[in-house]
């Protein structure tokens, strides 16, 4: 059977750290009250002009070496985010010009946080279909801003950074097994940027509000996401013949330590097998899973035959699973 493999990880932070030490000194804040409710101790802020298309050309170069592969053997560029560098062109075109490729597909998705398993999904029917060889997937933002830097209650959760893979059509019994992906727009208005879109265009006036800036409606997202994501994974194992125990390795989205402890506690997997970075790095949105994935395998996390399972929830709402076998 034609399965999409992935052949490659790479990944890319910025190098300035931000702990909550530091967040203390500008607001209302502690270091504990942050750690107890999210599990996060610091992460990463891009520098000043560092763009996502920047840290998602890093990722793509990282990957690209790492898999031993040409750019120009790449069939198709997948970017999911939801912090372009611009409303168009998209940021993936712009990865496109970086790499020194030039004729074949490329394009920004935008899922939030669930955006990199979108871009795994559609990059695998692609690949299914024979239309592509080789495709390259990227998970990138630069949520530090459009961030309100004196809300607590979001501006302590997100960080800045890059994840990528390449998938590689093969005749082989590993790879993307199946994703899984969903939507409920009934859930739209929890979790927004509002602005530079038609229905707010950008104006003098528009800068001065809220809308600039993420608006997260917390506790009630917080509920929606674990039963959403219990049924994502339930569903990756169920459609693949598989029970939880059969689960190798989860690789969550990395938006807070109690979403990802009560998921891992519904498939009955011991910590042990899930791969958390939260602390180092908060949420990443679309980056975070790939980012992930990286350390994993470069920590001798996954072996040949694992089955690895990537969930994810976010903005839109969104919510989306995939499961792999390595």
């Amino acid at each position: 059977m034609l399965r999409s493999r992935i052949i490659g990880t790479g990944s890319y932070l910025p190098d300035r750290i931000l702990t909550n030490v530091d967040l203390e000194k500008q607001m209302d804040t502690t270091d504990e009250w942050i750690r107890a409710r999210t599990g996060i101790r610091e992460r990463r802020i891009a520098a000043e002009g560092e763009t996502t298309s920047d840290m998602a050309t890093h990722a793509a170069r990282c990957v690209v070496e790492k898999a031993g592969i040409r750019p120009s053997s790449i069939d198709l560029i997948i970017l999911a985010t939801a912090t372009p560098d611009m409303a168009f062109p998209s940021s993936a075109c712009i990865v496109q010009h970086r790499l020194g490729i030039s004729g074949v597909a490329a394009f920004d998705i935008s899922a939030a946080c669930s955006g990199f398993i979108y871009g795994l999904g559609i990059a695998d029917q692609f690949i299914r279909t024979g239309t592509v060889r080789t495709a390259l997937v990227i998970g990138a933002e630069r949520f530090s801003k459009i961030l309100d830097w004196q809300d607590r209650t979001t501006c302590v959760l997100f960080g800045d950074g890059a994840g990528a893979v390449l998938l590689r059509g093969e005749e082989v019994e590993s790879g993307i097994l199946s994703t899984h992906l969903h939507a409920d727009g009934t859930y739209a208005d929890m979790l927004m940027v509002a602005r530079k879109g038609s229905r707010n265009p950008i104006t003098d006036e528009l800068i001065q509000t809220e809308a600039e800036y993420l608006i997260m409606r917390g506790s009630e997202l917080f509920k929606v996401a674990v039963k959403t994501l219990e049924e994502a994974v339930v569903e990756a194992v169920e459609a693949n013949g598989l029970a939880c125990e059969d689960v190798d390795l989860l690789v969550p989205h990395q938006a807070n330590i109690r979403i990802i402890t009560a998921t891992a506690k519904r498939l009955g997997l011991p910590m042990e097998k899930v791969v958390v970075n939260l602390d180092r790095y908060g949420n990443t949105s679309a980056a975070s899973i790939p980012i992930a994935l990286d350390e994993a395998l470069a920590e001798g996390r996954i072996r040949q035959g694992d089955h690895v399972l990537f969930e994810a929830f976010g903005g839109g709402l969104t919510w989306a699973s995939a499961m792999v076998r390595w």
